[in-house]
């Protein structure tokens, strides 16, 4: 950049006038605008404190509610080996009993199936 800087060098070069360069970028703006999507009905809007649960709080009752229904088919299933005798079965099908019931306490939290809480 060795030319002056009123635009009037020598060089095949010409500086756009300000008026031309506005009117080009408020039509470019509001072409733009027409293309880009609106932020209001596109994204949900993130719930805080007073809409709803928080996401890293649901992320946690479904990983209680989960784990609540496997630990529970366990407790059981040793129980009723030790009461009647059955030494791993009971505990290997109330523990499967758990688990399945651990998935469904999740499906139907998060809405998937089933009444949701």
């Amino acid at each position: 950049m060795s030319g002056d800087p009123s635009g009037k060098g020598s060089g095949p070069e010409k500086a756009p006038a300000d008026g031309d360069l506005s009117a080009r970028l408020k039509r470019l703006e509001t072409q733009l605008e027409g293309k880009r999507p609106s932020a209001a009905s596109d994204r949900p809007a993130r719930t805080g404190t007073s809409g709803g649960a928080a996401p890293l709080g649901q992320a946690m009752r479904l990983s209680t509610e989960f784990i609540a229904g496997v630990i529970a088919g366990g407790i059981l299933g040793y129980i009723v080996d030790h009461l009647f005798g059955t030494k791993p079965w009971g505990m290997i099908v109330l523990l499967m009993l758990g688990f399945v019931t651990g998935i469904y306490n999740v499906m139907r939290v998060s809405g998937f199936s089933g009444k949701k809480n």
